[in-house]
């Protein structure tokens, strides 16, 4: 009677430790991260695919005897077109600095980029009742060596070719650097004298 006792407790124990050990493997089974992974992927991927669409473009600013005096790179944001002007030999002081309505910089004078990018008809400048201008920008600081740096928003333009205000239209666009500082009010452009820079806006290589 007593084997039959010792016999069932150890048949009972067996089973028990069988048991344990199937829970253990499965406990201690690596958790793989696949569903955390996936999920950083597809999130990369989104982000990687959205920085992609973004609208970079860089526009080479000339002077009137055709040599190149610097850069304007533009990028597309939530809030307007972001500019970082770099340039050099040009005249130390204040300078109007405005977008135009053609993608022509013919020098000396750069007459052929036209007026300035207005396509709301509206008046020129952030004093006036009736502006600005789409293209109307901040004036521009040069230094007393000849360069400036400087970063702009201009909220009224896009990149997105096709929309309403795009500075990539048939013809592009251009920025202009002038000889004089914008008042920001005279009409039409600003008084802001002779055209003494210009760099086309285009998403032709």
């Amino acid at each position: 009677m007593k084997k039959e006792i010792f016999l069932l407790l150890a048949a009972t124990l067996l089973i028990f430790l069988v048991s344990c050990g199937e829970d253990e493997e499965k406990t201690d089974a690596p958790d793989t991260g696949d569903n955390q992974t996936s999920t950083e992927e597809e999130s990369n991927s989104e982000e990687i695919e959205e920085d992609s669409e973004t609208e970079n473009i860089t526009a080479d600013i000339m002077n009137g005897d055709g040599d190149e005096v610097g850069t304007a790179e533009l990028i597309e944001q939530e809030d307007g077109v972001y500019m970082h002007l770099e340039a050099s030999d040009l005249p130390e002081g204040e300078h109007g600095f405005h977008i135009h309505e053609s993608g022509l910089c013919e020098g000396p004078d750069f007459e052929s980029a036209g007026d300035h990018f207005n396509p709301s008809d509206s008046s020129h400048g952030t004093e006036s009742e009736d502006g600005p201008h789409a293209g109307d920008l901040p004036n521009i600081e040069v230094s007393e060596d000849g360069t400036v740096e400087q970063e702009v928003t201009a909220e009224n333009v896009t990149l997105t070719s096709g929309e309403d205000h795009s500075l990539l239209d048939e013809d592009g666009t251009a920025l202009v650097i002038h000889a004089e500082a914008d008042d920001h009010e005279s009409q039409p452009a600003g008084d802001a004298g002779a055209r003494i820079a210009c760099g086309i806006i285009s998403d032709e290589d």
